[in-house]
């Protein structure tokens, strides 16, 4: 079973039987982050998009490791122009990977790296790693393709945005998490920075009082599934 390790904001380490990714890791500078950009050994990382609370480390840790980046276009260029591997990407294409099968959703959201560079669309992943299927929503608003997503996958972890301000709140995720269908959906994205510091227990009560399954995974918990 794939195991699957919170490291804070939208950070996420995944292991599973084929190889190791991390997802979004920002760790240099992030009060809540679970571990060290050094102490991260993967295979492969995976971007939703540019922002510099999502691209992070990712280029330092892509190098210590020898590993790929995956993430949209634009986005796996100004990468590679930083000196990483890349494996270019986008909306609604998938690719088996050793570690997994990759699939690239929309998101509303924006993109552009730290520096200013335009970074192209965001999206989210669908990753399927021995069997299993995990949802990262990326950073994104609330949209009824969701719906879609839900009924023509079958979903065992979500992963979504609930802060506000940047991204879907908690209500709007509540209604994500209706439309996905998922066998277990983790609240992330909040409490980093003040402007997202919202109470993730709301969100999985609410979550509970619709008939779903969710969990606050404590930064640096772990859940396999």
């Amino acid at each position: 079973m794939p195991k699957l390790t919170y490291l804070g904001h939208s950070a996420f380490q995944v292991q599973g039987s084929g190889g190791r990714i991390v997802i979004d890791p920002f760790l240099t500078g992030n009060p809540i982050a679970a571990a060290a950009a050094n102490e991260i050994e993967v295979d492969h990382v995976l971007l939703t998009h540019g922002h510099g609370d999502h691209i992070g480390d990712s280029v330092a840790i892509a190098q210590a490791n020898d590993a790929t980046i995956v993430a949209p276009f634009e986005l796996a260029n100004y990468c590679e122009q930083q000196g990483a591997k890349v494996h270019p990407m986008h909306i609604g294409g998938a690719f088996e990977f050793p570690f997994g099968r990759v699939k690239l959703t929309i998101a509303h959201h924006g993109s552009a790296a730290p520096d200013g560079t335009y970074t192209g669309n965001p999206c989210g992943f669908l990753i399927t790693m021995d069997g299993r299927t995990l949802y990262h929503s990326g950073d994104t608003g609330l949209f009824l393709d969701m719906k879609l997503i839900g009924e023509m996958n079958t979903i065992d972890v979500a992963v979504l945005p609930i802060g506000d301000n940047f991204t879907m709140g908690i209500e709007d995720a509540v209604k994500a998490t209706e439309f996905l269908q998922p066998g277990l959906v983790i609240p992330i994205h909040y409490k980093t920075f003040d402007v997202i510091d919202v109470d993730p227990q709301e969100f999985v009560d609410r979550v509970t009082a619709a008939g779903f399954t969710a969990k606050v995974l404590e930064f640096g918990g772990t859940y396999e599934f």
